[in-house]
């Protein structure tokens, strides 16, 4: 990976958990400059404290946010973390998205030398996922008959169109399709926190029989990606983002048993939560980031692990 200077860098979303994650990846291991942007500033100064970061970081609220500061690169984690909040939120999604990527672009319009990194989602593509997206997958979207569960997906795609016709500006949109921390908010209603709610309780884990895929990238990777882009010749462009290998669900429940203790049974209905629609297969073969320079270190498996090993040492 190129060598990455010394950035000045305005996060925005601050209390986001992967935000959060990012920001104590960075703090470990590069000497950037941040700058918080959240709409409860308390409460990332909170956090800081709570991580030992207190006073490390300035922070502040969205109002403070203006086009007379210098930034070196912009990052906006703006957003919904889980399904329940994506379905909570419901239309006004586009709203919100609409709003905070207006700033930052706003801001890049008059700077056009500040990177921006807009977190996206693999839910742009809109797809089943029966199997895994590439680079050749199209977005598709039920035009004519939009439910709930897609606003979350269009709202992403429609801000990675609007980027994609700014082909002047040093925008990067990076689509994250699994993520998994031990920061993980463990009442979302993903498998791997379902999974890690019934080890922690010593509870029977009720997972449907459905085969599905998933590919979870770790903190670690995470980080290692965004800064292969800041390190990166400026572009407009969008990558997937991916671990060194996805893992499927059979292996991932007898992994957790063998490693964790996991009780668990299969039913034939789905007891988990889509509010954004069924993804068997929901990762990409799609490896674009690689040419930014982007290495992932970490397996589903490695990272999942890692972080679990954490998590149930809480107990």
């Amino acid at each position: 990976m190129p060598h990455l200077k010394q950035m000045r860098i305005a996060i925005l979303g601050a209390t986001s958990q992967i935000a959060q994650d990012l920001v104590q990846s960075f703090a470990e291991n590069s000497s950037h400059n941040l700058v918080l942007y959240a709409r409860r500033a308390e409460a990332v100064k909170q956090w800081l404290a709570g991580v030992g970061l207190a006073g490390k970081y300035a922070v502040a609220n969205f109002a403070a946010f203006n086009a007379d500061q210098h930034f070196d690169a912009i990052l906006n984690f703006v957003g919904v973390g889980n399904p329940a909040q994506a379905a909570a939120m419901g239309a006004s999604i586009f709203d919100v998205t609409l709003q905070y990527d207006e700033l930052a672009l706003s801001y890049v319009r008059q700077h056009p030398n500040c990177r921006y990194i807009f977190l996206s989602s693999g839910a742009a593509y809109g797809a089943s996922f029966d199997t895994p997206v590439d680079a050749n997958t199209k977005a598709a979207v039920p035009i004519n008959n939009l439910q709930p569960q897609d606003w979350y997906g269009v709202a992403k795609l429609h801000a990675e169109c609007r980027h994609r016709s700014l082909t002047h500006l040093p925008i990067v949109d990076i689509r994250v399709f699994n993520y998994f921390s031990h920061t993980q908010d463990l009442s979302a209603r993903f498998l791997i926190t379902d999974i890690l709610r019934a080890i922690r309780e010593k509870t029977m884990l009720k997972t449907s029989a459905d085969y599905i895929v998933r590919d979870y990238i770790h903190p670690l990777d995470f980080c290692n990606l965004v800064n292969a882009i800041l390190a990166a010749p400026a572009a407009n462009a969008v990558v997937d983002a991916y671990s060194k290998a996805p893992i499927d669900k059979p292996t991932l429940l007898a992994a957790m048993q063998e490693r964790f203790s996991l009780q668990y049974e299969t039913v034939q209905t789905s007891v988990g939560l889509n509010a954004t629609g069924g993804k068997p297969h929901y990762y990409s073969h799609n490896k674009r980031a690689a040419e930014f320079g982007y290495q992932p270190r970490l397996t589903s498996w490695d990272g999942v692990s890692k972080e679990m090993d954490i998590v149930v040492d809480r107990r």
